[in-house]
């Protein structure tokens, strides 16, 4: 293994430190991936060819790139194209700090893409393409202004299909500030086009056959179940160990095994027919009929290759899209080898689970492909190393059978319903570190993501540091419907103190009410076991003493009390608050909501400036055909002007099961004045007979509803099983009040409302429906939805 780059750079000012290792692999196109301390001026240069110690690029004549992050006093992005600046912008995230901040930077023909953070091609901040690219740079420079930069964690990754994996195979470890890396661990695992089935070719690891090569008896290491899904080396059932070539020379097996584990290899051309006949023997047929192809172009035009010099020969990939480290690109049946997996063929391992016993005869090699802790299992000397099994304990069984499918097949099986096992697949490829899993686990995570289930995600993926992304995609979900979470279920109780707390002054906390707020922090203090407001906790108090009733979490509530916009409460409720037995027995609080009081008693312009108010405005139900709703308030342009029909000012828009027509007209449900008939007609979905109106409230409002009016027209169809939902993209529905013979409706013209309870009232929808699930009363047009008027009622933004 070659000793590894020292990891911490030091550049003086006005300098730029080149190294012939951060180089594209391919020119114009590749990634470079960084930790940086500085000031200001973080400076990255991009050039045909490398430049001295003392070049700089205001200097440089010849065609580069040059991205400077905390350009004019850290004020400023810039981008210079061959000296000219073309790029200068403020505002964007991307500033120097005094502490190292995680960067990359990538350029793909022109496009050059620059974010933030641990994880190439994640957290995006600028993007610029040049419209007359550059695409031979190839060396990066690393570069200062007028102040030292340190740099540490340089790594330059291809660009490929499947780039974003990249991120899990780079080094992101911490560095101490000290040049000396060679304390790091040797066992890591290296950038991601180093790590693979190339790493075992002709390696004695994992090995369990030998070819014995010429009359030199040169000894040749590979692997049973690589070979077998590759060709037929005629192992059959006796199990032979050694497979003698007398009569062959040590580079053609070489070119033939390097062709099975890497996909690719150089021949020259005098030994294209022998590495033909070789892989027809063992029936390597892609690489043998390869060979025949370059053998009749050289017959038809000898000038098409210098003679004398290697022929290149890549396997045709036919799985481009493929997200797997090896599999994809190289010459193996992957039908075939899942059934060794299945049937147990050349296994050299048999798994155990604890409570399950024998799960699966398996191929060390297999797993050492994906996993370096199996690797370094089989390898370390200890006694996994000899045994013919492992015993796992504390994994999840069916999750692990998930994993060794996977890395038997390349990918998850989406007929599978893996969505219950998510969370611990995504523990167990961390743990075994099956990187592309754990990838499409994080992938899935995001897919799915909800209101319900980011609780239970945030649980487990705050022990994982390579989950960083997800945990703070979670928190923001959380935060952003904060009511709805604390509120459907208890579970949040169990999050740990610095989740909470990162929610709690999370900048998208959205909720309706401070009290929502403070009865959250209080559960989550006292570990509640079931839903409650402050005034439960206070009867509590009053019988146990703080130190009981919160126990350790009694200095967390401390600090968490101060997250809570006390002004914000209404003047009553922070009178009761006052007389509590909490702001007796707890003097932060005491103080707390004393303060309150002063303000809103005496007011305090120095501190109301302070005061985030609730992006939501609470529009209350007052009584049937009020102007207090949703739809009337988007019809005054939210408070701006006189009343207009909110669908002929376009401020939403309603639809209706059935054609536009005199009788089913989207205004008339938010007009003022009654009709005799308004009705949606019925259609066919997912082969069910259906009728429904539609209110979009517009891309950027959404409504937290928690009441809802309609009224019936004319006609005597009245409703009797309907559902009244809400949604986020008009395809995904959520029930927020269903109905199930409901006989309110009674007579024509009558209006009725029906408020919206429990944990859907507290989730913001930005489209709302009525739709029919039953007939109607009406025998003779039982599937027309016969309503003439629609409001909605509860908190808007």
């Amino acid at each position: 293994m070659e000793k590894k780059q020292k990891k911490f750079l030091t550049v003086a000012p006005f300098e730029c430190a080149w190294r012939d290792d951060l180089r594209f692999r391919e020119a114009g196109r590749g990634c470079v991936a960084f930790d940086a301390f500085a000031h200001n001026d973080v400076t990255v240069v991009f050039r045909e060819k490398t430049g001295s110690q003392h070049y700089h690029y205001k200097r440089d004549n010849s065609p580069h790139y040059t991205v400077i992050i905390g350009s004019h006093r850290n004020k400023r992005l810039n981008i210079e194209v061959d000296g000219k600046t073309v790029v200068d912008v403020t505002g964007v995230d991307l500033y120097c700090s005094s502490t190292f901040q995680s960067y990359w930077i990538s350029i793909y023909d022109g496009l050059i893409s620059i974010g933030k953070g641990r994880y190439p091609f994640q957290n995006l901040v600028f993007q610029w393409l040049d419209s007359n690219p550059n695409c031979s740079v190839q060396y990066v420079g690393l570069s200062s202004w007028d102040r030292h930069v340190g740099y540490r964690n340089i790594n330059v990754l291809p660009l490929t299909q499947n780039h974003v994996s990249l991120w899990k195979h780079i080094d992101c470890g911490e560095s101490n500030g000290k040049e000396d890396a060679d304390e790091e661990m040797e066992e890591d695992i290296g950038e991601y086009e180093n790590w693979g089935l190339k790493n075992f070719l002709e390696s004695w690891e994992l090995s369990d056959v030998c070819f014995v090569v010429g009359n030199e008896e040169r000894a040749v290491p590979a692997h049973k179940v690589i070979l077998a899904a590759s060709g037929n080396f005629g192992f059959g059932q006796s199990g032979k160990d050694f497979i003698h070539l007398e009569d062959d020379c040590y580079p053609i097996l070489h070119a033939l095994l390097e062709y099975i584990y890497t996909g690719s290899t150089k021949v020259p051309e005098l030994h294209l027919s022998s590495l033909k006949s070789l892989s027809l023997r063992f029936e390597v047929n892609t690489l043998a009929k390869q060979c025949e192809e370059m053998m009749e172009r050289f017959k038809l035009n000898k000038k098409l290759f210098d003679s004398g010099k290697s022929v290149e020969i890549s396997y045709p990939s036919s799985r481009l899209n493929c997200c797997t480290v090896f599999l994809n690109k190289l010459p193996i049946d992957v039908k075939r080898l899942n059934s060794f997996r299945l049937t147990g063929d050349y296994s050299d391992v048999d798994i155990y689970i604890e409570g399950h016993g024998q799960i699966a005869k398996s191929h060390r090699i297999i797993l050492g492909i994906w996993s370096a802790p199996f690797t370094k299992m089989f390898t370390n000397g200890m006694t996994e190393s000899i045994a013919s099994k492992v015993c796992l304990k504390d994994v999840c069984f069916e999750a692990f059978n998930i994993m060794l499918d996977f890395m038997y097949c390349g990918e998850v099986n989406n007929t599978m319903d893996i969505d219950t096992l998510l969370l611990q697949l995504l523990l167990l490829a961390d743990q075994f570190g099956v990187s592309l899993l754990h990838r499409e686990c994080c992938k899935r995570l995001l897919e799915h993501l909800s209101e319900d289930s980011v609780c239970q995600i945030l649980l487990v993926i705050s022990s994982i540091p390579s989950c960083k992304l997800i945990e703070e995609t979670c928190e923001r979900k959380f935060s952003m419907h904060f009511d709805y979470c604390t509120t459907a279920s208890i579970d949040f109780v169990t999050l740990d103190e610095t989740t909470f707390g990162n929610i709690l002054q999370h900048p998208d906390l959205t909720v309706t009410s401070e009290e929502r707020v403070l009865n959250a922090i209080l559960l989550w203090c006292c570990k509640a076991q079931e839903l409650f407001g402050w005034d439960r906790v206070d009867e509590i108090v009053l019988n146990s003493p703080p130190e009981l009733v919160f126990g350790e979490r009694l200095n967390p509530l401390k600090k968490f009390l101060s997250f809570v916009r006390f002004p914000l409460l209404p003047y009553s409720v922070l009178q009761k608050l006052e007389r509590s037995n909490l702001s007796m027995c707890i003097p932060t609080f005491s103080q707390l909501v004393k303060e309150a009081i002063g303000f809103l008693e005496f007011g305090s312009s120095a501190h109301e400036k302070d005061l985030k108010r609730s992006s939501f405005k609470e529009l209350q139900y007052i009584c049937d055909g009020d102007s207090n709703g949703v739809l009337y308030f988007a019809g005054t342009s939210y408070g701006e002007h006189q009343w207009v029909n909110p669908v002929l000012s376009k401020k939403v828009i309603i639809t209706a099961s059935s054609p536009f027509s005199r009788f089913t007209d989207p205004k008339v449900l938010v007009s003022r004045s009654y009709l005799g008939t308004s009705f949606a007609g019925p259609r066919m979905e997912n082969g069910r007979n259906t009728a429904w109106w539609m209110v979009d409230i517009g891309h950027s409002h959404q409504l937290m509803c928690n009441h809802y009016t309609l009224r019936q027209d004319g006609s005597r169809a009245f409703m009797r099983n309907w559902n009244f939902q809400g949604s986020m993209d008009g395809s995904n529905w959520t029930n927020l009040r269903v109905h199930e013979n409901d006989e309110t409706m009674s007579k024509p013209g009558q209006f009725a409302s029906w408020p919206v309870v429990g944990p859907t009232a507290l989730l913001p929808f930005r489209f709302f429906r009525v739709v029919l699930v039953a007939p109607t009363t009406d025998a003779t047009n039982p599937w027309s939805l016969c309503i003439c008027f629609l409001e909605l009622y509860g908190y808007f933004r």
